[in-house]
């Protein structure tokens, strides 16, 4: 559950990525990268699993499955959150830069 929840959010900022590539105003390879990362990540820990569990890895505990998916997007939560930061700090748009500056 979590390769899938990380694969798919890969996919969608890719997209977005894509989309904007010229500019990347918003730093979203940034967040494409973070999120394949996870997905090669948890891929690995899948193939491991297999490898230890064999057929028994297809048939998880419905409470096994629900911890995963907290897992899952507890990742994708805290790319967002590394995200926000990295683009806060970078200001692309300088609207935090005049937010402090306005008197």
């Amino acid at each position: 559950m979590t390769l899938l929840v990380t694969a798919f959010a890969a996919i969608i900022s890719t997209v977005l990525w894509y989309k904007h590539a010229p500019k990347d105003e918003m730093k979203i390879s940034v967040l494409c990268w973070m999120y394949w990362g996870a997905s090669l990540m948890w891929l690995v820990d899948a193939i491991f699993e297999y490898a230890e569990l064999k057929a028994e890895y297809f048939s998880p505990a419905p409470a096994d499955m629900l911890n995963d998916l907290f897992l899952g997007l507890s990742a994708v939560a805290l790319g967002l959150v590394i995200w926000l930061v990295i683009l806060l700090i970078r200001d692309p748009k300088g609207v935090v830069k005049s937010a402090f500056s306005k008197k």
